[in-house]
């Protein structure tokens, strides 16, 4: 199994409500993927970090393979939600790929 995870902050621009809207539009745009892209075992964004936290959002997600999660960075579906929900709002994304075996 290869895990897939996100941290990402958004644009300071946005006031707190404009932050909690996108990022809950990012939290079910993402998750709509699960049984849509092949080899996409799970996925799931959290959203409600703690005051001690200095990202605004994190997806853990799950692959059968390495292929399997590239073929999820090039599947429409998902280049449409990183394109129309994520990338815009966003001021940094860090991402950490592994095996967990």
């Amino acid at each position: 199994m290869v895990k897939h995870v996100i941290l990402w902050e958004l644009k300071k621009e946005y006031s707190k409500e404009e932050k909690e809207k996108i990022k809950k539009d990012i939290k079910v745009s993402l998750e709509q993927l699960q049984g849509k892209i092949p080899g996409l075992l799970d996925i799931n964004v959290f959203i409600n970090g703690l005051d001690s936290s200095n990202a605004d959002l994190m997806l853990d997600s799950s692959f059968e393979s390495v292929e399997a999660l590239k073929g999820y960075a090039v599947h429409p579906d998902h280049v449409k939600v990183a394109d129309e929900k994520v990338r815009p709002f966003t001021n940094a994304r860090f991402c950490l790929d592994f095996e967990n075996n």
